[in-house]
């Protein structure tokens, strides 16, 4: 439903920024999208002058304008800061993220110890929660946290393990950094424990199949599998894969007769995908992909049929890979329960992973959570390798960016290794997007050779994801 919008379309704001159309409202004030990919929030004088006696803002933060009989005040960011209400929340990409909105929920409560924030406006640029004094009720300033954190669920942020459980992701280190960056204590960082799953409980399952028929192929005798900007997983990859494959005799003799399944867990952008798409191709083997993409059938037994098909096919192309995506959609812990109550599902994994393991199928799952996971399916014997993969460190990115740079004509000035440090603890598909950037930028400028002024322009053209402090984050690649 469209917003009675205050302003029309290419209304240009005291800072310059251009109106493009109205996202959200309240009485006194208007969130708008701006040209050019920002926002603009925009608001009546009067509710203004509050923030100012509440010392909430200063004299200046908010540009003045007149449009009709209104007067108002503005202030425009860009599309990398976050302009929005509160209850709009959606759960941040990264700790920056959750660290901005900590500091900025501490920051106003240091200067306004009573008005309610439920209600707030989120600014970013200035590191406010702007009240905007629609409700009387004051909800605590732990569940505001936490339903920004989580997205939406009023989990409050004193309820440590609980947050933790919904934000597995950011790791319970940097969750509890971002709960004492907003005043709160943690006594301590408990473990998560995992109920033992029972048939009492089922899980919901929405599997997909996906088939890319490939050649039978093996690689070469001795060859090295090779990951550009990732050397550990690369490495890994080699000794418990690849070794295994091209010296089966002996390893057979010791009884190992095929690689062992793997899970690969991270956050999104990690490069999981990117890591096993170039493995498949390097074993040159017919690949198969089970995920939560496509023709989950809402009828009984359906679901486990297509599973126990995709399996069945893997084994009659064997040798094969099985790749298992977004694993958490359809291998959830049962005890944790879907309201669906689908077990069939875990159970036909649970029986077709040995069998297919044994029957020359490499199996490699991905998720993202991997706290979700069925206990039953992690356990040795079916998944014997449970594998963390971060965002790329420093040396692994400058180690792409050599290698995507060295087929491209450049200039002697082409360093890598400020790039680098800017691009570290960032998805690898940003190393990815620079130097094509890069090139395009060099190409429309009429050059014929890449030089470092167009790779640092698009550098800068993508927002970096992970920051702290000001300076870049920096991850451990492989763990």
């Amino acid at each position: 439903m469209a917003l009675d919008a205050w302003l029309p379309i290419g209304f240009k704001l005291p800072d310059g920024a251009k109106v493009r159309a109205a996202l959200f409202e309240g009485t006194d004030w208007q969130i708008y999208e701006t040209m050019g990919g920002g926002r603009a929030l925009v608001v009546l004088d009067t509710l203004a002058q509050h923030w100012l006696e509440a010392g909430l803002i200063e004299d200046g933060t908010l540009n003045a304008s007149q449009f009709g009989d209104r007067q108002l005040r503005s202030i425009s960011c860009g599309p990398s800061q976050t302009l929005c209400p509160v209850s709009d929340a959606k759960s941040p990409d990264n700790k920056a993220e959750a660290l901005s909105f900590a500091l900025a929920l501490k920051a106003t409560r240091d200067i306004d110890a009573d008005s309610p924030l439920q209600d707030a406006l989120y600014v970013e640029k200035i590191t406010r929660l702007l009240p905007t004094y629609s409700i009387s009720s004051r909800t605590g300033d732990d569940v505001v946290l936490g339903y920004w954190l989580t997205g939406g669920t009023n989990i409050p942020a004193t309820s440590f393990r609980r947050l933790r459980q919904s934000m597995s992701w950011l790791g319970a280190g940097h969750l509890k950094d971002v709960v004492q960056a907003a005043g709160f204590e943690v006594a301590e960082i408990i473990p998560l424990e995992r109920k033992p799953a029972t048939p009492a409980e089922k899980t919901e399952a929405a599997p997909a199949e996906k088939v890319e028929q490939v050649k039978h192929a093996e690689p070469e005798p001795n060859k090295v599998f090779e990951l550009a900007g990732r050397p550990e997983l690369a490495a890994f990859f080699n000794e418990h894969i690849v070794d295994i494959i091209l010296h089966r005799d002996r390893y057979k003799s010791l009884g190992i007769e095929f690689p062992s399944a793997v899970i690969l867990h991270g956050p999104p952008g990690c490069g999981k995908t990117f890591a096993v798409d170039r493995l498949v191709d390097f074993l040159g083997w017919p690949s198969f992909q089970i995920d939560a993409s496509s023709v989950a059938s809402p009828y009984i037994h359906e679901t486990s049929k297509k599973v126990a098909q995709v399996f069945d096919k893997a084994m009659e192309n064997a040798p094969s890979v099985l790749v298992i995506d977004e694993m958490e959609a359809f291998l959830a812990d049962r005890e944790m329960g879907s309201g669906h109550h689908r077990v069939e599902e875990v159970a036909e994994f649970l029986r077709r992973i040995p069998e297919a393991v044994k029957n020359d199928v490499l199996i490699i799952a991905m998720t993202n959570r991997i706290d979700m996971i069925d206990p039953a399916i992690q356990r040795r014997g079916r998944f014997d390798h449970v594998i963390k993969v971060d965002f790329a460190s420093e040396v692994e990115v400058q180690s792409l960016l050599d290698k995507l740079l060295s087929s491209l004509p450049k200039e002697s000035d082409v360093d890598s290794k400020p790039l680098a440090m800017e691009l570290a603890g960032r998805p690898l598909s940003d190393v990815s997007f620079v130097v094509r950037e890069g090139a395009r930028l060099a190409a429309r400028s009429g050059k014929d050779r890449l030089d470092q002024a167009s790779l640092l322009a698009a550098l800068h053209s993508s927002p970096a994801r992970e920051r702290e402090g000001g300076e870049t984050k920096r991850r451990i690649g492989f763990i």
